[in-house]
């Protein structure tokens, strides 16, 4: 995802597998990096993510509870919208993106976009 790190990804990765919010402790039970992260590695990160606005938290005793904010798709498109946001031509953009769509991404689109126009009526 952009503007996450590889280790900020897997968390939020695991946070939108969660049925629930999560301790940091269950965040690293479920984390899948290859590497042995120390419990003070995670709950930075998972500090970290709070102060950038990706989770929330909430105290309860004396553990805090994470979950994501957005849904991997909304993030997903926030991601989207932050690149067209930056680009300074951004129909450029758009149209070598649609040249790369496949006919299912490219009907899913159209629809999305048929949909849109008929709730401005």
């Amino acid at each position: 995802m952009q503007g996450l790190g590889e280790l900020e990804s897997a968390v939020m990765d695991v946070l939108w597998h969660a049925q629930e919010p999560l301790k940091v402790r269950d965040v690293m039970g479920q984390l899948n990096t290859g590497k042995v992260l120390a419990y003070t590695t995670v709950m930075t990160v998972l500090d970290n993510l709070f102060r950038k606005g990706w989770v929330e938290r909430d105290l309860n005793g004396k553990a805090y509870f994470y979950e994501s904010v957005l849904s991997r798709e909304e993030a997903a498109a926030r991601a989207l919208r932050e690149v067209l946001n930056a680009s300074t031509d951004p129909e450029a953009v758009l149209m070598h993106f649609a040249a790369t769509a496949s006919e299912e991404e490219s009907d899913m689109l159209r629809s999305v976009l048929r949909k849109r126009r008929a709730r401005r009526r």
